[in-house]
């Protein structure tokens, strides 16, 4: 149950986020190609538990703004996204649970603004740098973005036989249908797009500081795009404590096909924090 939907003026665009329940902040964060609605089986479990959740979307997503160009979508844009957020919530410090791209905006605002963060939960997307040198086997699984980059075709083939690719994505009910509805409307699929081509080079190696927050990173086994050592691996990039959680039998949106498992890790991870309020 939702208590509130807002629209927030937030580093130069309106961005749309959900608010349920009351106590310490927990942000969670979508990826490609979804909205907010991605956590609706971890919403009402979270704020039942006595937590105030935040479920945006992200740019180009949902109800928030989708600005027309490529630069629009870095992850510098996209994580002084995820700050104004906390800014205009008078948040000063939440925990981050990001999927896909938003594993990558909360690996980014850990890195480089980890006075916001209590702990950081990364499902299916490990560490930047363990993903730039987790192998062959990693970028062979990784050969989608290559198409998803090139601009008009990459729409074209995902619209093609009523957006069949798309549908092909996740065995749960009734979410193609949604992506299907969201990405339709006018510039919203290259939105979503625009996050592979502005990002193009994440997977090169970069310089990163080690991350000195707690962070778990929850791997699904039928991930077909992102393999266990990314993730594993990421544990080298954390200064504090990592713990690897691996889910089996699902697929790469496992916080909709797993969970009741994913709900119970989330829980017990950040009920350890002892968090303030």
């Amino acid at each position: 149950m939702i208590d509130d939907s807002l629209m927030l003026d937030v580093n130069g665009i309106r961005m749309h986020v959900t608010t349920t329940g009351h106590g310490p902040a927990v942000l969670l964060l979508h990826g490609f190609p979804d909205t907010h609605q991605v956590w609706r089986k971890q919403v009402d479990a979270l704020a039942g538990a006595g937590y105030r959740v935040l479920a945006p979307d992200l740019r180009g997503y949902g109800r928030s703004d989708a600005p027309g160009g490529i630069a629009d979508y870095t992850l510098d844009k996209l994580r002084g996204d995820v700050l104004g957020l906390l800014d205009a919530l008078h948040i000063d410090k939440a925990c981050i649970v990001g999927h896909d791209w938003g594993s990558l905006i909360g690996w980014q605002v850990a890195t480089l603004a980890p006075q916001r963060v209590h702990r950081l939960v990364a499902l299916s997307v490990g560490h930047p740098l363990a993903i730039a040198r987790s192998g062959p086997f990693q970028y062979l699984r990784m050969t989608y973005v290559l198409g998803f980059i090139l601009p008009v075709i990459a729409e074209q083939v995902l619209r093609a036989g009523d957006w069949f690719m798309l549908r092909q994505f996740t065995d749960e009910p009734g979410q193609a249908d949604h992506w299907k509805r969201e990405l339709s409307a006018p510039g919203r699929l290259t939105a979503a797009l625009n996050y592979y081509r502005a990002n193009a080079g994440l997977v090169l190696p970069q310089t990163y500081s080690r991350i000195k927050v707690p962070v778990m990173g929850i791997w699904s086994d039928r991930d077909p795009a992102m393999g266990e050592k990314q993730m594993r691996d990421s544990a080298h990039y954390v200064e504090g404590e990592f713990r690897f959680e691996r889910i089996r039998g699902a697929d790469h949106w496992l916080q909709l096909t797993a969970h009741e498992k994913v709900n119970a890790l989330l829980l017990a991870f950040l009920g350890e924090a002892h968090l303030p309020s």
